[in-house]
């Protein structure tokens, strides 16, 4: 039986000051991480250990309610899940779901797992902002899990970094650092053959519980519940190699004209043996990857596109009826601009990566490694940018694509 451990001595409880939306500066203690400043909490537990937080934010509600959540999983580009343990069986369905193919709340061991909702909802993106202590590239998304009583997903672990926060009900965790991670053999869900939790714990609205990768961990909810899982992206590193050198590959040489070039063999003979292949091949091939070269700077280029690739299922919602570039000026100078939910931008030393895009910096330095931060730009900001035609036709070029709003959130 697993040990019940006491609370972690880290409790924000007492600190029940209104957090605000953005997260805090990296050495400013937050309620969020028990009291621990960003910097701490990277140094001490960030892939390290877990870090069990009372009242991370206090006096929390969903970021949306249950119908909202049911009626987002019934969209055709939301990516949705629904988990049954019926009868002792895991059964697993992929959205979307219409209200009447969902079970009622009050059946009991089911889960309804959302998955982007911070690219949908911008409540859910508020959320997601407050753990921006980590860089973007490395911050996913915010998954919503529904779960009557009883409901879960079953003892796993996970390849990555997640915060689960708790935003209604109660749900009980059990977890540990697992060595033996053989599954389960015929079920639909990764779930551990011999899970051996060493510690539990109830967690209630407010409370989070960080987890670093392959820390084996067991959700149960008492009652209805709904978490939201804050987490990371972890790319394998065969991911990795093979996205990188397809990057490479359509970069690849061209010839003389411009068009890729393509293998020759103007000297091939005659062969009697037409299966076997040629040792002349093989070596024209070894020098053609040979010559495969790439820098820092082409890492660094293939990083930021890659990273800020919005995910297949995103589409970009231009206006229905755009202000032309003089009113869309006017219109931010007067309520300042944001960027859509579902952008990212990213930068570099060199160049910044707008939506799976690489352009350089130059003149954008002065004001794009702020928006980007921010994530927003007060007007009196872009009045200073408004004399420069350059900028405001840049800016409405993005608000025509969606990929900024005017107004600033608050």
């Amino acid at each position: 039986m697993p040990k019940r451990s006491p609370d972690h001595p880290v409790d924000a409880r007492t600190q029940r000051a209104s957090l605000p939306l953005a997260c805090p500066a990296p050495d400013v203690a937050t309620p969020l991480l028990g009291g621990l400043t960003p910097a701490q909490f990277m140094r001490k537990y960030w892939q390290k250990k877990p870090l069990l937080i009372r009242q991370a934010i206090p006096e929390i509600e969903a970021p949306l309610s249950r119908d909202e959540l049911f009626a987002l999983a019934d969209s055709d580009d939301v990516e949705s899940r629904l988990i049954t343990h019926f009868r002792r069986r895991w059964a697993l369905e992929h959205g979307p779901f219409s209200p009447d193919e969902l079970p009622t709340p009050k059946t009991r061991q089911w889960t309804l797992l959302v998955q982007g909702a911070d690219l949908h909802d911008d409540r859910a993106r508020a959320l997601l902002e407050r753990f921006r202590f980590a860089p973007d590239a490395r911050l996913d998304d915010l998954m919503i899990s529904y779960a009557s009583d009883g409901g879960g997903v079953g003892p796993h672990f996970d390849s990555y970094d997640v915060f689960l926060l708790q935003v209604h009900g109660k749900r009980r965790w059990r977890i540990g650092a697992q060595r033996d991670l053989s599954l389960q053999e015929g079920l639909p869900l990764k779930i551990l053959a011999n899970f051996e939790p060493e510690e539990e714990w109830v967690l209630e609205p407010g409370d989070m519980l960080y987890l670093p990768p392959h820390i084996a961990h067991d959700g149960i909810a008492e009652g209805e519940c709904m978490t939201c899982s804050i987490g990371f992206r972890s790319p394998s590193t065969n991911e990795l190699t093979s996205q990188f050198l397809y990057w490479l590959a359509e970069r690849g040489a061209n010839d003389d004209n411009g068009k890729p070039a393509l293998y020759r063999d103007p000297h091939q003979p005659a062969v009697a043996r037409p299966a076997q292949l040629p040792p002349a091949l093989v070596e024209r091939v070894g020098g053609v990857l040979a010559k495969v070269r790439w820098n820092d700077a082409d890492v660094s280029s293939f990083v930021g596109s890659w990273l800020s690739e919005p995910k297949a299922n995103v589409v970009f919602d231009a206006p229905e009826k755009p202000l032309d570039e003089a009113r869309f000026v006017a219109r931010a100078a007067k309520d300042g601009i944001t960027l859509d939910r579902r952008t990212i931008l990213l930068y570099d030393s060199r160049s910044y990566y707008l939506n799976g895009e690489q352009y350089l910096l130059k003149e954008a330095r002065k004001w794009l490694p702020a928006l980007a931060d921010r994530r927003s730009m007060d007007g009196k900001r872009f009045v200073t940018l408004s004399h420069d035609s350059c900028v405001t036709a840049l800016l409405h070029e993005w608000y025509r694509a969606g990929w900024i709003r005017t107004g600033v959130l608050a």
